[in-house]
This record gives C-alpha cells, structure tokens and sequence, in this order.
C-alpha cells in the first residue's frame, strides 16, 4: 500500500489531459474540449484539436474519456454521515421533528442497538461511499467534524468552514454559535422542520436570537409560510432542501413555485433515517414527482450550492484554477442538465477528487494505468459494481459483526 501510495503522489505532480469527452460549462451548455489537471486543480481546457489530444511525455498524461459526459462534481448540501446504514424509521407524517425523534428513539432496540453498536468510523466511512456513489465529490456532514477521518484519505471531500446548531429544540448556545463566524461564514440549522404552528413561528425566534442574516443557512424550511419566506429572502439567508425526508417525516416539503423563486437554495440528500436514498435519488424526485427543471436542480447541487456553503475554490464549476473535481456519464447527446436528472448510480462511470480518481466503473478501469487501479477496491451496491479508493473489505468485515451478511447503504443492499 505505501509502494501505491508513493506512486499516486508522484503522478500528483504530471499533468493530466483529459480528452475527447464533453466538457459541462453550464446547466445547458457542454462541448467537446481537453481538460489539463495538476497538483490538484484544473490548469486549463483548451479546444480538443489543440495541445493534449496526442501530447505525452514523461510528465503527462492522457485519458481518454470519448463518448462520455463530464461534470463538475455534485456538492451534497446537507447529510449526517454516520447514520446512512440505517433504515428508515418512523411512522408519520409527524407535525415536527421533535415528535419524529421521540417515536424513533428507543436505543435499546432493533433496528437502533445493533445499527449504533457498528463503529462510529466505520459508519461514517459508509456515508462517504454513499456519497460518492452517486458523484458527489463535496458534502456538508451536519455534525462534528472528524479531522482524524475525514483528513485520511476520505473518498468525499467534507465542508470543514462553517458553524451550526442542531436545530432550536436540540442546539445549544445557537447565539454563539452563530456569532462565532465572520461574514464569510455559513452558519446552519435545522429550522421550521415541520408543518405545525410551533415550525412556523421558528423564524421568527431565530431573528429573536440575532441569528438571521446572509450567514444563516435553513435545513428544511417546510413550516415557513409566507412571511417567513419573506424574511429569509429580505435577509438574504439561505435554505437546504431535502425532498424525500421531508415527505417521509412530514408529508409535505416545499412546493415547486418555492423552489423556482428562492434565490439562494441548494438540494441535500439527509440521511437513510428518513430519505429515500442518495442525492441522485433527490434529483430524479424533484424532476420527476416534483416537477423542478433540470437547469434548475442543476444548480441546486452545482454553482448554487457552492454559492449557499460558501465554497470559494471552484467546487461546483469547471473553470481554470477550480479544484480539479469532476464526474463522468455516459455521453447520451443532451445537455448536462437533462444526463443529470436522468442519472442513478449505475451512470457513474468515473469521479476524480482533487486530480485524483476515487471512483471507476469496471470499463473505466481499462482506461487507467495500473498505479490507479492498484488503490482501488470493489464493491457492489444496488446491484451496481464500482471500484472505489476506500477499504472495502475492512469496512464490510467491521460492518458483519453487528449487521450479518445483509444489509443496506442508503436503502441498497450492499455486497463485495
């Protein structure tokens, strides 16, 4: 592993061309061009007749991705890693969370005593190649953040600059918290997550607490009525919508109009507590059962979510000097827009992180020299076999201990 190791450090100086693929500059917009990558970031994309098509050298290389699609890698506004081997729980709709939790806890029992006995690392490792999967290259885990996991080789590049508290019932010290963090900071919250008086009156008291401004970010939202909506906008804070959840603890999420008209908004899977997969499966329900245009999810998990965590090195676009995150199709001929709507995990045919590929299909493994496919490890998820930069095996030995040989990730049963 060290020998591996050493040799991907090495290849982290060279550059890489990527070529013959077609290259997303916008929600509608991809042409076919060469992307150069070193140490990290996007050098440049240039016009596929120029440099890179043919150029190698002992200090670059080529990949060819023809017949494929590529993509700024997905930005997952909101998740909480460690709980995504769970099952759903619950039996609602509920008014508000606080009564979803109540009915939920019972640590002592199945499916919770033997999912909470599973290492906490372990489980959050889990939620990274959930992550992952689905092409997400940069989440935000909605609790501490585990500088010993997520500093190692992590598969996902984890939000590390913000502040939060749980939410108004379970948070502490929220005006601190909040004041804690410069102009340039997101601070994030669970807010107004049900559909009873008591959500809708939230906002209310979260601008009583000096804690509304372009700094605040709102998990969920679902309670705010009209002027509540009104007050985010004029405040210039932000809101993560997570669909699925919503409907599964609720009843009821956001409604279409909402969506189009929110200026600043991004989309976050959540959980396997209460979501119904990934954040691909959050994309395909807001385009198919919630009637949202593709251009706008687009954004939702591209240049908007950037824009909503305050992410200021490229992620969510692929420009020079961006870092060098992307994710590739199979190129089907439309737009970026429409290949993203219509994606499941089994369309994931390669993410690279930071220069680095963290993901293959096993067609993608051909196209790759032998120092990559080395650090890779298989496994099969949903039924869908993914050569992925984690230790697999490690992971699925921990996991049987407590779980057996059968059990889910994000609701798909996972295999090696």
């Amino acid at each position: 592993m060290e020998d591996i190791r050493k040799r991907l450090e090495r290849s982290r100086g060279k550059t890489l061309w990527i070529v013959g693929g077609r290259i997303s500059f916008d929600a509608r917009t991809a042409v076919h061009a060469n992307i150069a990558i070193r140490n990290g970031l996007i050098l440049g994309i240039a016009d596929r007749s120029g440099p890179g098509a043919n150029y190698s050298s002992a200090e670059t290389e080529a990949l060819d991705l023809s017949g494929h699609l590529i993509l700024p890698g997905l930005i997952n506004a909101h998740d909480h890693l460690e709980f995504n081997l769970f099952p759903r729980l619950g039996n609602g709709p509920y008014p508000n969370y606080e009564e979803w939790a109540e009915a939920i806890y019972k640590p002592d029992q199945s499916p919770l005593a033997e999912h909470v006995a599973v290492p906490e690392g372990v489980r959050l490792w889990w939620g990274g190649l959930k992550n992952l999967l689905a092409g997400v290259t940069t989440v935000c885990h909605h609790n501490p953040y585990v500088a010993s996991i997520f500093d190692s080789d992590f598969p996902v590049r984890v939000v590390k600059r913000f502040a939060w508290s749980h939410s108004l019932a379970f948070g502490k010290e929220i005006p601190s918290a909040f004041s804690s963090v410069d102009s340039h900071v997101p601070f994030i919250i669970h807010l107004c997550e049900g559909t009873d008086e008591k959500s809708a009156e939230e906002i209310f008291v979260l601008r009583g607490l000096g804690a509304l401004d372009r700094r605040t970010v709102i998990v969920h939202g679902v309670g705010l009525g009209a002027a509540g909506h009104e007050l985010v906008e004029g405040s210039g804070a932000a809101i993560i919508w997570c669909p699925t959840s919503n409907i599964f603890t609720l009843g009821q999420t956001l409604d279409a109009q909402t969506i189009m008209a929110c200026r600043r908004m991004a989309l976050g899977s959540d959980s396997a507590l209460t979501a119904q997969g990934d954040l691909l499966d959050e994309i395909a329900f807001a385009n198919h059962r919630h009637g949202i245009t593709p251009e706008r999810i687009y954004s939702l998990v591209t240049d908007g979510a950037a824009d909503v965590l305050r992410l200021r090195s490229g992620e969510g676009m692929l420009r020079p000097g961006a870092r060098a995150d992307l994710i590739a199709f199979k190129d089907t001929g439309g737009s970026p827009a429409d290949a993203l709507v219509h994606a499941g995990i089994s369309r994931v045919e390669l993410v690279i992180l930071g220069g680095q590929p963290t993901l293959f299909s096993p067609e993608m493994t051909k196209r790759w020299p032998d120092e990559f496919r080395a650090s890779m490890e298989s496994t099969r998820v949903g039924g869908v076999e993914r050569f992925v930069r984690a230790p697999v095996r490690w992971l699925m030995e921990e996991t049987r201990k407590h779980l057996g040989d059968r059990f889910c990730l994000a609701g798909k049963e996972i295999c090696s």
